[in-house]
């Protein structure tokens, strides 16, 4: 096994450390109900370079590379089409639970990790029905997303959305909408887009100049 496995290169190290937060993010998604692991190939004494709701299984970041993940490893070093698993099992106090391992490939399409998520059944309906209850801090209450098919369609929804509110706001002279809308629209990141700046200046009627001049003025 150890000659399977290479020393990681700062390239591999960048890449194995950019999926922290998507474990974090995971994580605070699927709540405590749910382990979030990233072993490190390169120590498989030591692994665990990272884990979220480490009470469920008792572990902790140090921790070695557990005997099915291991086996799972060598099937994808042997493998290279063999990516990923799923799979049923039961932990040492026989908790059931679900469990998905998914390789983390560095330069070369090597394996240098491994990104891996437990989620224990025997949650109670209580604690999943708190997980997935908007809670009373109201930090995202007022968010309303809506899902489009392209580019275009998420620029006009944005510019009717900035319109809406600028138009309902009386403070804002008539003269000073088109700045304003334009600033909300900058503040979403609307013109990071392709073409949203012809886009907007046409559906608002002014020139693209206008609207240049309007981020231009953001930026100093």
């Amino acid at each position: 096994m150890e000659n399977t496995i290479t020393i990681l290169t700062e390239k591999d190290k960048a890449i194995l450390e950019s999926y922290m937060n998507v474990a974090d993010g995971l994580g605070d998604f699927w709540g405590e109900n749910c382990e979030v692991v990233i072993h490190d190939l390169s120590r498989l004494d030591s692994s665990v370079v990272k884990i979220i709701n480490g009470h469920l299984s008792g572990r902790q970041a140090g921790a070695t590379i557990s005997e099915v993940t291991l086996a799972f490893v060598n099937k994808m070093l042997a493998d290279p089409s063999f990516r990923y698993v799923t799979y049923f099992a039961k932990g040492k106090r026989g908790e059931p639970f679900k469990a998905t391992i998914s390789a983390i490939e560095g330069e070369n399409g090597r394996v240098i990790g491994l990104f891996c998520m437990t989620f224990y059944l025997n949650a109670s309906l209580l604690s999943l029905m708190q997980n997935f209850t908007p809670t009373a801090k109201g930090e995202t209450d007022n968010i309303s997303e809506i899902f489009v098919d392209n580019a275009e369609e998420l620029m006009l929804n944005a510019l009717e959305d900035a319109k809406k509110a600028v138009y309902s706001n009386l403070a804002i002279s008539s003269s000073n909408k088109n700045k304003e809308i334009i600033a909300l629209l900058y503040q979403k990141g609307i013109f990071n887009l392709k073409d949203s700046v012809i886009t907007i200046a046409n559906h608002l009627g002014i020139s693209k100049n206008t609207v240049y001049m309007h981020i231009r003025n953001m930026n100093k």
